[in-house]
């Protein structure tokens, strides 16, 4: 059965069309074969405050069970990349990473890999490890993240307690290029 996939990205991958390669590959294939519906937000949202953003974002995410985070070079820094992969754990979507810099951009010419978000991206795991406190690297030290007070994890208790952990213990990221995402994405989202 195909999921629904949320595609959070910088919208400057969008407009140098490595971000489009990723979500659009899915044109030569039916529904079946791709394994996914696309179910992610196109709109202009620098128009939107932070409210109608959030609750645009929110409403996007309430259909999928997977968010794909494309991963370009300034990806990790965009706050609301940061939002889109805090409440998809909080949702309980399945999260994964997708470098993107080695598809050839607009002006023919791949990047070095950027960043991995889920590098800057944690959680302050509560006492009892049922809750998580979000948090994000400032360049200097780990911070709570101002968009969020605390989230419900699992039914499972959490190890790790009252520590910080980052994200990327946990979320996978692959290359789209080198690991052939355009004929295992399908894997990689199950």
């Amino acid at each position: 059965m195909a999921k629904r996939v949320y595609f959070a990205f910088h919208y400057q991958d969008v407009i140098d069309f490595r971000a489009n390669v990723v979500r659009n590959h899915d044109f030569t294939k039916d529904v079946e074969s791709v394994g996914y519906y696309d179910h992610s937000i196109w709109e202009d949202a620098k128009k939107e405050g932070a409210l109608a953003l959030k609750r645009m974002i929110n409403a996007e995410l309430k259909g999928s069970s997977v968010t794909a985070v494309l991963i370009g070079s300034e990806t990790y820094a965009r706050r609301w990349v940061r939002y889109e992969i805090m409440k998809s754990l909080e949702k309980g979507n399945l999260v994964l990473g997708v470098h993107i810099n080695s598809i050839a951009g607009k002006n023919k010419l791949t990047k070095s890999q950027g960043p991995n978000p889920f590098d800057y991206q944690g959680l302050q795991i509560s006492s009892d490890g049922m809750k998580g406190r979000p948090t994000e690297w400032n360049g200097e030290k780990w911070i709570y993240d101002s968009d969020f007070g605390s989230i419900e994890l699992t039914p499972q208790p959490l190890a790790n307690r009252d520590k910080n952990v980052q994200l990327s213990r946990w979320f996978r990221t692959y290359d789209w290029t080198s690991d052939r995402g355009y004929y295992n994405f399908p894997a990689w989202i199950e």
